[in-house]
C-alpha cells in the first residue's frame, strides 16, 4: 500500500478533541501518520499528488454496539460478508456481534468458530460478544474468564434480560472480579409478555398489546439498585421512554455505568406504526413522541452515551405476517449515519456529540482502541458528504434482509468512502 495524502476536509474527532479543517496522512502499513490542520499543501512532499476532499468530513470509522447476525445458524437473514459490505456502506467498521445465533455464543468452540468466519468473510472489525447465560435461558452463567480470555469483549443475552435477580446479582460479582462488561437489554418479561408496541392509545385504537415503559423502568431500577453495592462494569443496551432518561440521569450523579439508545428509537415514534406497518415491530417498541425527544435530549445533554443500529435482519417473509405473528426488529446498519444526522441538520444536537456517540464513547466503554484518528492507530475512517440528499430505496441496500423502518424516507449526509486499516474498502458509486 502506498502512502496516502488527504488534504481540505473538515475533521472531526471526539476523542482527540479534533473539530477543525486540515488533511490526514495515511502511511504505507495503513496507520494514521498525521491528521489536523498541519496537514495541507505546504507541508506535504511536492511530488505526491493529495486527495483534495473539497470541504467533505473525515470522522473516524464508526463503532455499532448492536448488531446481529445470522452466524452460525441463520445465514439466510445476514452473513459476515453482507453484514460487513451493509456496515462498510455507512461508515461502520467495527461492530458488537450479538449472541443469539443458533446455537448460542456460550462456549469457547463457537466463539473460535466466529473468530475465523469475521476472519475470513468479512472487511470490517468484528468484536462477538458471548451469553450472560447458557443458551440465553436466564438460569446458569457462561463461563465469562474462558471467554473473556479468547477476546470477548463484552456479555449479554442480546434480546432477553435477565429477569432472575439472584442470578443478576452473581453475574455483577463475576463481572467485578474479571472486569468484564455487562449489556443489558432491559425489559421485565412478565409485564412484556405478548407485548408488540407501546401500551397507550395508538395500542388500545390498533387493538394490540402494549408493553408498558414500566417493564424497562424496573429493569433500570432493579439493575442500577444491585450496582450501588456492587461495582461492575455495566451498560444498559437501548433506552426508549422519557422516564428512564430520567432515572439514569439522577443515578450517574452517584454510580458509574453507561447506557445506549437505538437509532429508531430517536428517528420514530409509535404514530409511524400507521396501519399496522410490522417494519416497525421493535424491541424495545417505539414509545411516544414526548419520549423521542426526551432521549434526543438524553443524547445531546451527554445522559445517554452510545447510539446504536440495533441491526436485526429479518427474512420479509417473516415481517410480512400479522402484527402478532411478525418478528422484531430492523436492519439499520447502513441508515444509522445518516439518521444520526437528521439530529444535526434540524438542530437537535452538536455535530460533535453525534460523532462522539457513535466513535470514541462506545470504543471507550468497549475499552477496544477504536472510534479515533490517533497518531499510530489504525486509519480506520470514513468520508462524508454531509449535506447529499438520497432517498432510502431497499433495492439499494447491500444487507441480505432489507427490513428497513424507513423505506423511502428522505435523508441528507452519505458516507462517500469508508477505510479499514489504509485500505479502501466502500466508494459511493
Amino acid at each position: 500500500m502506498k502512502k496516502q495524502y488527504f488534504i481540505n476536509a473538515k475533521i472531526v474527532d471526539p476523542h482527540n478533541s479534533i473539530n477543525e479543517i486540515g488533511g490526514l496522512i495515511i502511511s504505507e502499513d495503513g496507520k494514521i501518520e498525521a491528521v489536523g490542520k498541519k496537514v495541507n499543501t505546504n507541508n506535504l512532499p511536492s511530488r505526491e499528488k493529495p486527495i483534495d476532499l473539497k470541504g467533505k468530513y473525515i470522522f473516524p470509522g464508526l463503532v455499532d454496539m448492536r448488531v446481529f447476525v445470522g452466524e452460525p445458524g441463520y445465514e439466510y437473514k445476514e452473513n459476515f460478508r453482507t453484514l460487513s459490505n451493509a456496515a462498510l456502506s455507512g461508515g461502520v467498521t467495527s461492530v458488537v456481534t450479538m449472541p443469539n445465533t443458533n446455537p448460542v455464543v456460550d462456549n469457547v468452540s463457537i466463539v473460535d468458530f466466529l473468530k475465523r468466519r469475521g476472519r475470513d468473510k468479512s472487511k470490517i472489525n468484528i468484536y462477538p460478544s458471548a451469553s450472560l447465560t447458557v443458551n440465553t435461558d436466564g438460569n446458569n452463567m457462561t463461563e465469562f474468564g474462558l471467554l473473556q480470555n479468547k477476546g470477548i469483549v463484552a456479555f449479554t443475552d442480546g434480546i432477553k434480560t435477565i429477569q432472575n435477580t439472584r442470578i443478576m446479582s452473581r453475574i455483577m460479582n463475576s463481572a467485578s472480579d474479571l472486569n468484564s462488561l455487562i449489556l443489558q437489554h432491559a425489559e421485565d418479561y412478565e409485564l412484556a409478555q405478548k407485548g408488540m408496541i407501546n401500551d397507550g392509545i395508538i395500542a388500545t385504537k390498533l387493538g394490540l398489546q402494549g408493553i408498558p415503559e414500566m417493564a424497562e423502568i424496573i429493569i433500570i431500577e432493579r439493575d442500577l439498585t444491585l450496582l450501588e453495592s456492587i461495582k461492575c462494569r455495566y451498560h444498559i443496551s437501548q433506552l426508549s421512554s422519557g422516564k428512564s432518561v430520567e432515572i439514569i440521569k439522577n443515578r450517574k450523579e452517584n454510580i458509574k455505568f453507561s447506557c445506549g439508545v437505538s437509532i429508531n428509537n430517536l428517528s420514530l415514534n409509535e404514530n409511524d406504526i400507521g396501519d399496522f406497518r410490522t417494519f416497525l415491530k421493535l424491541s424495545p417498541p417505539l414509545r411516544t413522541e414526548e419520549d423521542r425527544l426526551s432521549l434526543v435530549k438524553g443524547i445531546s445533554d451527554g445522559v445517554i452515551d452510545v447510539i446504536v443500529s440495533d441491526h436485526k435482519p429479518e427474512d420479509e417473509e417473516k415481517k410480512r405476517l400479522t402484527f402478532a405473528q411478525a418478528e422484531t426488529g430492523a436492519s439499520g446498519i447502513e441508515t444509522l449515519l445518516p439518521l444520526s444526522l437528521e439530529l444535526y441538520h434540524n438542530g437537535s444536537v452538536k455535530l460533535d456529540t453525534i460523532v462522539k456517540a457513535l466513535t470514541s464513547n462506545p470504543a471507550k466503554i468497549l475499552k477496544i482502541n477504536k472510534g479515533n484518528l490517533s497518531v499510530g492507530s489504525d486509519a480506520d475512517f470514513c468520508i462524508v458528504d454531509l449535506n447529499k440528499p438520497w432517498i432510502v430505496k431497499k433495492e439499494n441496500l447491500y444487507s441480505k434482509s432489507k427490513n428497513t423502518s424507513i423505506e423511502n424516507k428522505k435523508l441528507q449526509g452519505k458516507v462517500i468512502n469508508t477505510f479499514v486499516k489504509g485500505e479502501e474498502l466502500f466508494k459511493l458509486h
